[in-house]
């Protein structure tokens, strides 16, 4: 079973609260702050699952970017008053979610522990390959780094691009909103 530590642990129940805090919340301004909150602490969980280039993307792309459109959506509607906060609960559809939660959680034995050297990762060729030739190769001591940057370089090119694209539109509409 995957070791979790008690930081993982208090990071990853943190996300939990606020994605029901976000799917809860009847105010729209409340619910996106609980969202970009959710992504902060999954960007946090996968800096500490030791993956820095999942964490960045999830922290500009969830956080950032998706967190400045929904704002900018709301700012150009009309926020109802008066209502009630939170939405009422729907029990059937929180059974549902339950049984699907409770299908997936029994997964989880299944995982190898994190670093685990008979796990299918670590014993694949394609692993092994890269490891072995990866400074050879590309010069580039961390292999992490040489996969992305070396083996799978259009693809992390083709990410940093929609990463950038996404930040050139947020750019662009709120250019727009100074001049609205």
């Amino acid at each position: 079973m995957t070791a979790i530590t008690a930081e993982l642990t208090v990071v990853l129940t943190f996300a939990l609260l606020t994605a029901v805090a976000a799917t809860f919340l009847r105010d729209v301004l409340n619910a996106i702050i609980a969202f970009a909150a959710f992504s902060f602490g999954i960007a946090v969980a996968w800096l500490l699952l030791a993956a820095p280039d999942v964490a960045l993307t999830e922290a500009a792309v969830g956080a950032g970017i998706t967190t400045v459109f929904f704002l900018v959506t709301i700012a150009k509607t009309v926020r109802p008053g008066g209502e009630r906060l939170f939405e009422p609960i729907a029990w059937r559809s929180v059974a549902v979610v339950a049984v699907l939660v409770g299908a997936l959680l029994t997964t989880v034995r299944s995982l190898p522990a994190v670093g685990a050297m008979n796990s299918p990762v670590a014993t694949s060729r394609i692993t092994e390959y890269y490891l072995g030739n990866a400074y050879d190769q590309t010069g580039v001591e961390n292999a992490v780094t040489a996969v992305l940057a070396a083996y799978r370089g259009f693809d992390t090119l083709g990410e940093a691009t929609v990463v950038i694209a996404a930040g050139l539109a947020v750019l662009l509409v709120l250019r727009q909103e100074a001049y609205v």
